[in-house]
């Protein structure tokens, strides 16, 4: 008697290459293409005298490096509105979530840019027809990043009396 595998597993995969752009809790566009995701952190490593088999890391600052989104789609006016502040140099900086989703409409992953703001946008030839406006090319810096499954970073970037992220941020 032949036994029947369980389709469970299948529910993870996802059908198309689609990295949704969130926003508060809106998705505001879609691109095919993410690239750029690298994450580096400053090392020291000390020798201690008469240890030769091992050595001692001590760990410094964390870079980020610019993520850039490929063949896109939006015909969310509030993102294009922030979108356009780059070329009066008045852009905001915004918590970004860039989502994937799997066939269920789960979230598979999750990267929440934290104070991301538009350091280039490249646009495709414009044609009459249609009413969604293309982004060949946008490159988004970044000061945090929070990885998960979960939609996180919410809009709004707020900093404590120091600067630094307020918890508000990661929420």
């Amino acid at each position: 008697m032949a036994t029947q595998k369980s389709n469970s597993h299948f529910e993870n995969y996802v059908t198309t290459n689609r990295f949704y752009i969130e926003i508060g809790k809106n998705i505001v566009a879609s691109f095919s293409e993410c690239s750029g995701i690298s994450i580096e952190v400053d090392k020291e490593v000390y020798h201690e005298g008469g240890v030769n088999e091992q050595q001692r890391i001590s760990l410094g600052q964390t870079r980020f490096s610019d993520i850039t989104l490929k063949r896109g789609m939006t015909n969310d006016h509030t993102f294009s509105q922030w979108l356009g502040e780059l070329f009066e140099q008045k852009v905001q900086r915004r918590n970004v979530n860039i989502v994937t989703y799997n066939q269920a409409g789960k979230i598979m992953k999750n990267w929440c840019l934290i104070g991301a703001i538009p350091v280039g946008l490249k646009l495709p030839s414009l044609e009459a027809d249609g009413n969604m406006v293309a982004v060949e090319e946008l490159t988004l810096a970044f000061e945090g990043l929070k990885i998960g499954k979960e939609s996180a970073g919410g809009d709004r970037v707020s900093r404590d009396a120091k600067g630094y992220f307020a918890e508000s941020s990661w929420k």
